[in-house]
């Protein structure tokens, strides 16, 4: 008989993770926040503590986790700070329990890291170069190409279903001039692992240890540049003392093309459409219901369509900017 995704229980996952890693838990199930995963603390009986995750079927195919844990691992062997998933008793990192993925990792606590000096975001900028050059060195073939023909352009088809007539035709003009610009904009623009998600919560301060990235869940190839607008605490025309910090500890690593800078803003954008995206396929998800009881009403779409035109808006001011 079948568990479900939704039916895990503290039994099935012990058995699934002491099967898979040859070895014997205590009793301890703690469930973790994670919304989209199954994410639960374990303790090994000689004291260690473990995070296993059960991956939601239908999100990522094995394939496309072994290039996740591939990059991973790459930045690890390179020193970079990063939780890699441990290595199961078969030799792999991917296990399966009644068709549901899962993977294990060592338990690794820190805080958000506080950003208060110049040498701070040269550390980011820093870290940052380095995870781009381990991610420079082959592909993830099976994870998504961040790029607006292949992310951009399907989205904003698949959101005009989710509105009114007059709502869409006001969405579906504003959108499409940002994607027709992002088009232009990543024609000469290089693409490679990257985080993809790389904003500051996912980069921990290990008090006498340093910094540790976490969360490549979301790892895409991509223009390089999405890794650090994300750390930039606001609009690109108003953050270059520290764009040129960030850049400063990056290039000691990877050179850095300063034309992508240009992207930035359109990346937002893009991010904005996305995110959109992304929550119209939660809508059957009862949690999603209670967490965004009005997503998908007039009054919603009115909003999220004005913030989108003031994006394009920034857009068109920044398209002046010369880095």
């Amino acid at each position: 008989m079948s568990v479900g995704f939704e039916n895990l229980v503290p039994a099935c996952i012990l058995d699934a993770v002491e099967t898979a890693m040859d070895c014997s838990l205590t009793g301890l199930t703690s469930p973790l926040p994670s919304y989209i995963n199954r994410v639960y603390e374990l303790e090994a009986v000689d004291g260690e503590r473990l995070i296993a995750k059960f991956y939601r079927p239908g999100r990522w195919k094995r394939e496309a986790l072994e290039d996740e844990h591939a990059f991973v691992l790459d930045c690890a062997a390179d020193e970079i700070p990063v939780v890699a998933p441990l290595a199961l008793a078969d030799g792999g990192t991917i296990g399966e329990y009644d068709g549901i993925l899962f993977s294990v990792f060592p338990k690794c606590s820190g805080r958000e890291m506080e950003l208060h000096t110049d040498e701070g975001w040269r550390r980011l900028g820093a870290l940052v170069g380095r995870i781009h050059l381990a991610g420079s060195r082959r592909e993830a073939p099976h994870r998504l190409r961040m790029h607006p023909q292949t992310t951009t352009l399907p989205e904003i088809e698949q959101l005009l279903g989710f509105m009114s007539p007059h709502q869409a035709d006001r969405f579906r003009e504003v959108a499409l001039r940002i994607a027709d610009i992002a088009l232009r904009e990543f024609e000469e623009v290089e693409l490679q692992r990257i985080h993809g998600d790389c904003h500051r919560a996912n980069i921990l301060e290990r008090p006498g240890e340093g910094l540790m990235v976490i969360d490549f869940d979301d790892m895409v190839t991509g223009p390089p540049v999405q890794d650090i607008w994300l750390l930039l605490p606001g609009h690109a025309n108003t953050v270059r003392h520290e764009i040129n910090l960030i850049l400063e500890g990056y290039e000691q690593f990877m050179d850095f093309d300063d034309r992508s800078l240009r992207l930035v803003e359109i990346l937002r954008a893009m991010r904005m459409i996305y995110f959109l995206s992304w929550c119209s396929t939660q809508l059957d998800d009862f949690r999603f219901q209670a967490n965004f009881p009005d997503w998908g009403g007039e009054m919603f779409w009115q909003r999220e369509i004005a913030d989108i035109e003031r994006q394009y808006h920034t857009i068109l001011n920044d398209e002046r900017l010369r880095f």
